[in-house]
């Protein structure tokens, strides 16, 4: 068995694999033997298909979301990997939201928050007197909520947090996170002390109405959004943060999750996700075979969760959203011998899926007597199930590194192991120099074949959004060294995106999740469980 199939088994029997009685975990089969007959008990369906979900599962063609994997059989079953709040300007919406926060994160689900309706900072209280003091005291708040919990009782809690770019106190939120010295020194020595936001990641919301602002000199709040906008650009090629979030098509679905592929207009709504690998498909036939299935399987398992409020049945309820995504993009393009970018045949298959996706969430939801869901597709990072079930890239990520260091959490505390990627793996057991595989890391150097690729995805084939982080070189290093360039670029695309971030490399420092190291080294290494003091903090890494 492959190295990298022993740090597979070690994330599926640490996040997913319950203990048997004779005290050894769950195989794959027996889990997804689990997790089929459980979610599709709920409705009306043969046998013989629960079978065949069974199948593709046990087969890792189609990999249902953790929480699904982790949690499917227990009496407390919530298996949607998020919720999507938007707080209501009043002492009321703070204790809600602070309320919902809290039980939606030790059900084990992550959450996104809009912070656009509160009343700038310095507002007038009438009711009560006094001033407001803006959105950011309850954000920290929110993230503090999350420090205390653990998600779901094994992983880091998942929150995201977004202000509108017109919002008086967007300025402040931008910078939120540009800690003091004294905080960062500290950080090196100890990634748990607390820090403002440390736990959540951050957006600014992008309308139509910034565009027609940004675009016209006549406009009132022109000069504002160029403020709003270059100040964002100047600190995600620095920091990472914040991104951007962009509703231009879709302005009332100002709600995101905390990887921001599920979008909504309605508080309280839901992420039920799965990804079909591509990597194991074969062909356009077996695609369209294994989309109908995880549809199906999705569709029930809006039914089949517990829910952690009497607000989320009800949304649920109504929009019956699904997230059906995509792992193994990169994979499959690698296999082909082709770049990393928007191409003929990868959309024959995309359509595909678009197509058989739709059709048979509305032929189900029909049969079934739910409402048709309103959004039936996202690509979500994926994180541990590309590892566990997958074994694959993630999402529409390319391959991150030929080799990299992960650190992931355990009973005992954290831990890293060094990991040589498994496609790139493949392909230099067949004779590929390591150094000439392209991968996130060469992909820095050409940002722009990253932003493209992804507004062609996002614009064509997928109706919530896309959750993919852009890597760059470390700040003031070439290839992330002209803002000027950056941003006029990335201006042009954004329209058809729903969101972007940015990784400039080492912007974490050591706490980064995953760190390239040089192949050779990986190789050396590999295998070996080594202890860690460091903690993840990208707020993906148990998704």
């Amino acid at each position: 068995m492959s190295s990298y199939n022993n740090f597979s088994d070690s994330i599926t029997q640490l996040r997913y694999a319950w203990k048997k009685g004779d005290g050894t975990p769950e195989s794959w089969g027996e889990i997804a033997h689990r997790v089929a007959t459980n979610v599709m008990s709920v409705v009306s369906v043969s046998a013989d298909t629960t079978r065949e979900i069974e199948r593709a599962i046990a087969e890792r063609k189609f990999i249902p979301g953790g929480r699904f994997l982790a949690q499917a059989g227990r009496p407390y079953h919530q298996t949607s990997n998020c919720f999507l709040l938007r707080v209501e300007d009043s002492r009321e919406g703070w204790g809600s939201v602070m309320n919902k926060a809290a039980l939606m994160l030790m059900a084990g689900g992550g959450i996104g928050i809009d912070y656009s309706q509160l009343r700038p900072v310095g507002s007038a209280l009438k009711k009560s007197g006094g001033t407001s003091s803006g959105m950011l005291p309850l954000a920290k708040t929110v993230n503090e909520i999350g420090r205390g919990v653990i998600a779901g009782g094994n992983r880091r809690s998942a929150i995201y947090g977004s202000l509108n770019w017109s919002h008086p106190d967007v300025l402040d939120f931008i910078t939120a996170k540009n800690w003091p010295e004294y905080i960062k020194v500290q950080k090196d020595i100890d990634y748990d002390t607390p820090a403002p936001l440390d736990m959540t990641n951050i957006s600014v919301i992008l309308d139509k109405e910034f565009f027609a602002a940004y675009d016209n000199p006549a406009h009132s709040k022109h000069q504002w959004a160029h403020n709003v906008y270059w100040k964002v650009i100047d600190q995600m090629l620095v920091t990472a943060e914040p991104g951007f979030q962009i509703d231009y098509h879709n302005g009332r679905e100002s709600l995101r999750n905390a990887c921001s592929e599920i979008v909504s207009e309605d508080d309280s709504d839901v992420c039920v996700l799965g990804s079909v690998n591509l990597d194991a498909i074969e062909s356009i036939d077996e695609l369209s075979y294994v989309t109908e299935l995880g549809q199906i399987f999705l569709l029930a398992g809006t039914q089949y969760t517990d829910r952690p409020t009497p607000e989320v049945k009800a949304v649920q309820e109504k929009n019956r959203r699904t997230g059906e995504g995509l792992m193994g993009i990169s994979a499959w393009m690698a296999k082909r011998g082709k770049p990393y970018a928007a191409d003929e045949e990868l959309g024959q298959w995309l359509k595909v899926w678009k197509d058989v996706s739709r059709q048979t969430a509305d032929t189900y939801a029909d049969k079934w007597s739910f409402a048709r869901p309103v959004a039936v597709r996202a690509i979500a990072p994926n994180g541990s199930i590309s590892i566990a079930g997958g074994r694959t890239t993630s999402g529409l990520e390319p391959i991150f590194a030929v080799a990299y260091k992960r650190q992931f959490l355990t009973p005992d505390g954290w831990r890293y192991q060094y990991v040589v990627d498994p496609v790139a793996e493949r392909l230099v057991e067949e004779g590929v120099d390591p150094d000439k595989i392209e991968d996130a890391y060469t992909l820095s150097m050409d940002v722009e074949r990253r932003v493209s690729f992804q507004a062609w995805m996002q614009s064509q084939f997928v109706d919530n959004a896309i959750s993919s982080t852009i890597n760059l070189p470390k700040h003031g290093t070439p290839g992330n060294d002209d803002p000027k360039w950056f941003g006029e670029m990335l201006y042009t695309h954004l329209p058809n995106l729903r969101g972007v971030t940015c990784y400039p490399d080492g912007s974490r420092g050591a706490a980064q999740p995953i760190q390239a190291v040089p192949y050779r080294e990986a190789i050396k290494k590999r295998g070996v469980v080594f202890e860690a003091k460091e903690e993840c903090v990208s707020g993906v890494c148990g998704l």
